[in-house]
C-alpha cells in the first residue's frame, strides 16, 4: 500500500472533469467522490459519458481538463502507480480466444509488472478466486459467456487491486450468468475490501449491488445518492419508486432522443458487443 492510499479515505476523488472529442463535450464539469471500500454504479444513458469517466480513471484517456486522483495519486503525473493499483474490465472482449485460461491471466500478469516469482500463485489465485482453475488449461475460445467474462475478472484481478473498474460486465449475459460474476466480485471484495465503481444498463443489479449510484445524462452528472434515497427522493403517493423510475426521472430526455441516428448507432454497436460476449 502506498503512502498516499494511507493517507486518503478515498479512492476516487474527481474534481470538475471536462473532456472533449472535437465539438463534442462527453464529460462536463464532472465532481465525484468514492469512498475506499464503496461499490458505486455509474448509470446513464448511451451517449452520457461513463465509459469516457471509466477510461480516465483507468489513465487510458488523459484527462483535459480537471483534476483526477486515486487513492491520492494525480492521474496526470502518477500514471504508472495507479495503473499498478487498479484493475480494468472494459466493454469489449479482452481475451485471446487461442490461449488457454491460464495464459490469459499470466499475459495480464506481466502486463501489470506481478514479479516472476510471485507469477504462478496470483495466476492460481485469481483463477480459483473465479471458480476458473479446474478449466485454467482449456482454450478460452471454448468458454461460454459468463466463463469468458469471469476469465476477464481474473485478469483483472492478478495484480491484487485496490480499486476495480467494471464497464458493462455483464452485458450480453443471461441472468444465471450476471448473478455467478457478482457473486464472485462480492467475496472478493469481503475478502480484499476492494472499491468497485461499474457501469451498467441493469437497474436492478445496480439497486441489489451498490452502496451509491450516480446518474448522468449528456456529460453532466445529474444526481448521486443511495439507491433507497433516490427513490425515496421522487416516489409521488403510496406507490413506491424503482431505480428504473429515477432513471426515467433524471435521464428520460436523453432516451428519448436516442430514437436520433447516433442513437440507433450505439444500440447497434451495444448489441454487438452482447453477440461477443454471449
Amino acid at each position: 500500500m502506498t503512502d498516499d492510499k494511507r493517507a486518503t479515505d478515498l479512492a476516487i476523488d474527481c474534481q470538475h472533469l471536462t473532456h472533449r472529442y472535437g465539438d463534442v463535450t462527453a464529460v462536463e464539469d464532472l465532481t465525484l467522490q468514492v469512498r475506499a471500500g464503496e461499490t458505486v454504479g455509474l448509470l446513464g444513458p448511451n451517449g452520457a459519458g461513463k465509459t469516457t469517466v471509466v477510461r480516465v480513471l483507468t489513465t487510458l484517456t488523459p484527462a483535459q481538463q480537471g483534476r483526477v486522483l486515486i487513492f491520492g495519486m494525480d492521474s496526470r503525473r502518477r500514471t504508472m502507480d495507479i495503473r499498478h493499483n487498479i484493475g480494468y474490465v472494459p466493454q469489449q472482449l479482452s481475451i485471446e480466444s487461442a490461449l488457454t485460461g491460464r495464459q490469459n491471466v499470466e499475459l495480464f500478469a506481466r502486463l501489470y509488472d506481478v514479479p516472476p516469482k510471485q507469477r504462478r500463485a496470483r495466476v492460481d489465485d485469481a483463477l480459483n478466486a473465479m471458480q476458473l482453475l479446474d478449466v485454467a488449461d482449456v482454450p478460452a475460445g471454448t468458454f461460454s459467456g459468463g466463463m469468458v467474462r469471469r476469465l476477464e475478472l481474473a485478469q483483472a484481478l492478478v495484480n491484487q487491486p485496490s480499486l476495480l473498474l467494471l464497464d458493462e460486465p455483464t452485458v450480453g449475459l443471461d441472468p444465471i450468468a450476471r448473478e455467478s460474476v457478482w457473486n464472485q466480485v462480492r467475496g472478493m471484495q469481503r475478502e480484499f475490501g476492494m472499491t468497485v465503481l461499474l457501469t451498467t444498463h441493469y437497474m436492478e443489479e445496480a439497486d441489489v449491488l451498490c452502496d451509491r449510484v450516480a446518474l448522468m445524462d449528456h456529460g453532466k452528472l445529474q444526481v448521486v445518492g443511495s439507491p433507497a434515497e433516490l427513490k425515496r427522493q421522487i416516489a409521488t403517493g403510496d406507490r413506491e419508486a424503482t431505480l428504473d423510475d429515477v432513471f426515467r426521472h433524471y435521464a428520460g430526455a436523453g432516451l428519448a432522443e436516442d430514437s436520433s441516428a447516433t442513437g440507433f448507432r450505439a444500440v447497434r454497436q451495444a448489441r454487438r458487443t452482447a453477440r461477443r460476449v454471449g
